[in-house]
Formats: C-alpha cells, structure tokens, sequence
C-alpha cells in the first residue's frame, strides 16, 4: 500500500503571536503536521524563550524544542506598518494564535472575538493564564503559578516536602488543548462553514489534569499523600533499591499480581494472605511496613536479578534512568524517532511528533533565526494579494 506524502495540514497557514512555552508548544504540532506556521517576533530579542539558555551550540534548548519547522517575522506592533502587515498575513490566515495576557489583546484587538469579528474565516485562538474574566484575569501566570493555584504541587513530592513537576506542565497541558481544540474547529469549519474561536486557560488545562486526585480527596475526606515515586492509592508502586546500589521502578496493580508477585519475587506464597497485604487498601494503609518488607528481600539481588525475577511474574518494571539517557533509549533508537534539526548554531536532534503520516519523510523543518524569514514573507504579501475568502462548503448541513 502506499500513503500520499502530502501531510493532514498542508495548505493551512497558522499566524503566531507567541511567545514562552503554551502557545508555541501548539503551533509546533500543528508545523509538525503541514501546516505553514509564521511566528511574528517583536524587534530587538523576539520571542523571550530565545534568551533562556544557549546550551545547544548557542541557542536556547526550549527554542530548539519548540520553534521547528516555523517561519520568523519580525514586525513592531506598535507601530502602523507592522499592525498593518499582521492584518495582511490575518487575511490570509486559516489559524491565529496568541498567548498575550487577555487585557493586552484586547488593547490590541488581537483577542480571538476581535480577530474574528474582522476576519470571520480565521480560527482564533487565545491562551492566557486563569480565562478572560473572573477575578485572576488580570493576574501573571507563568507555569509554577499555575501549578500552585491547582493544587498540583500539594500532590507532588514526598512526605512533608512539596514540589513542582519538573517540565513546564502547565504550559503544556495549556498547548495541548489549544492543538487538539483548533483541529477540532478546523474540522468544525470543513464541515459547517463556520469558524469557531477558541480560548484555553492554563488554569482550567491543568484543573483537568489533576482531577483524578481531587475526586479523591473532595469524596474521602483527605488529599492523597505525597510519596516520592509511590503511590496515593496502590502499593506496591515506585523505586525500591537493589542490593547493587541500583533502583527499580515497578507497580503491582491488582490481587492477581499480588499473588503472583509474593510466589516469584519474594519468594514466600504465603504472604499473599498476610492480614496487613491481603487486598489494595490493606497494602496502602501498610505502605511503609510493606515497602521494608520488599527493600529487605531485594537487598539480596542485583538489579538485573531483581527485574528478570518481576518480569518472570509479569509485573510492570522499568529502570530509572537519567535524563541524560533519553537521547541513547534504545527503544527510541530502534523506532528512529530521531531527526536532525538544524537551527541557529549548528544541528540538534529533535524527537519526531508521536504520530506523524507514513512515508512523509522525516523533514519537520528546522529552527528559525530571529527575523530570517521576515523578507521573503513580506515580499510574499506584496507580490501575492488575497482573492477574498469565501467560507468553505460544509460537507453536510447541520442538523
């Protein structure tokens, strides 16, 4: 069988007016599946993530991730012919995102209502902290404060010691829902000739994400406990030392599991029936004591004996690496999920997105320099006017 090369976005051109992490996380998926993505920077530094680091042969490791396969265009919006030259590249926009605070853009007339009152076939997207009103609106929100507000660093940690994630979670979340929701609103648009704005708050992206444990605590009573790389609600689960000075990472999620962990691993079928262990809550309540029990029977093994024995039982096991180790996974390695990026200073391996269409090639753009594109995109404009749009054919007619 043989797949056409063409990618699901191709055609589709995603104005950017970014900058950090949210918003160019969204756009970077939408570039990784065709899309022709144009970022408008500001003059005399750009987007301010350029400037966080210059560990990757002088550029930053978060532009490196994140500005693949864009174009950059320099314009001042704060004066007229850069204000005017955003409007050009809004005619012909099919998708228009911004991360500005909500007031900022509605100075601007870049909030995703305004934007679409002047250009109703756009898809305009707005991605702010806490949502356009409510009484945070105004407030700064950068990742660590969005964590905090949603209670994800009450769940993160161990013990009585608190932490944030260490990856700008926040963000995140925020830029996957941004992605996921402008193509559900560009399928919304094929079908229904209709464009629908689209408006994510970090806040609300990452309250979904932690609603699991706050259904727990809202209907028990108590929030999980904080326990490393344990679990609130399922023991055994987390890093338990091996007698070589190693650590191994497994989770035994159910009774059966249980059984079969207590036969081949500890070596003792009895235990299975211990009153303290006998079911999930019993182990849970006893974490400790069992966590002492199973860290005495794996001082007694290296940590190849240890995960060949839960493999054996078939437990889920994995190893403990070090960030530093993701560029050599073999699995990752063995899949090809690799590609050579270039950017600024020199090349840089960058991962492929998790689904990207077969045999498209293994070309995702590279990174852009500050402004590198701004002329040929400008001359673009010029030399290339717009026909006037005209809203697409829906494939059926609403109901």
């Amino acid at each position: 069988m043989t797949h056409s090369l063409r990618k699901p976005l191709d055609g589709v051109l995603v104005v950017a007016l970014e900058q950090a992490v949210a918003a160019p996380f969204a756009s970077r998926q939408l570039a990784d599946l065709g899309a022709r993505v144009i970022k408008v920077e500001r003059p005399g530094g750009g987007d301010f993530a350029r400037a966080y680091d210059e560990h990757v042969d002088g550029t930053s490791s978060a532009f490196v991730w994140l500005g693949r396969g864009k174009e950059s265009v320099v314009l001042d919006l704060k004066d007229e012919e850069g204000r005017r030259r955003l409007e050009q590249l809004l005619e012909r926009a099919d998708v228009f995102i911004q991360n500005l605070s909500p007031a900022a853009a509605r100075r601007a007339g870049l909030d995703p209502d305004s934007v679409q009152a002047r250009h109703p076939r756009v898809i305009a997207c707005g991605i702010s902290g806490y949502g356009e009103d409510g009484p945070l609106a105004t407030a700064k929100a950068y990742d660590l404060l969005v964590q905090g507000e949603s209670g994800l660093i009450d769940l993160t940690g161990d013990g009585e010691m608190r932490a944030k994630v260490g990856t700008s979670i926040a963000d995140i979340a925020a830029g996957s829902y941004a992605y996921s929701s402008i193509l559900a609103a560009l399928h919304h648009r094929l079908r229904f000739g209709e464009a629908l704005p689209v408006k994510i708050s970090m806040l609300e992206a990452l309250a979904e994400w932690v609603s699991y444990p706050y259904l727990y605590a809202a209907h028990s009573g108590a929030a999980p406990l904080r326990r490393g790389t344990s679990h609130a609600t399922i023991a055994p689960y987390g890093a338990f030392a091996t007698g070589d000075g190693g650590r191994i990472l497994f989770a035994v999620q159910n009774d059966r599991e249980w059984r079969r962990f207590c036969n081949v691993v500890l070596g003792d079928p009895a235990r299975a029936d211990d009153p303290l262990f006998a079911d999930q809550t019993r182990r849970v309540t006893h974490a400790d004591a069992l966590e002492s029990l199973i860290e005495e029977r794996l001082s007694t093994l290296t940590i190849d004996e240890a995960r060949a024995l839960l493999e054996q039982a078939d437990i889920a096991v994995a190893r403990l690496n070090g960030i530093d180790a993701l560029g050599e996974h073999e699995q990752l390695r063995a899949r090809d999920r690799w590609v050579e990026t270039p950017h600024p200073g020199g090349t840089a391996e960058t991962l492929r997105p998790p689904w990207s269409v077969p045999a498209a090639g293994g070309d995702f753009g590279a990174v852009p320099a500050l402004g590198e594109h701004t002329e040929s995109v400008l001359t673009w404009l010029d030399e290339d006017p717009p026909s006037a749009p005209a809203h697409p054919q829906p494939l059926r007619s609403p109901a």
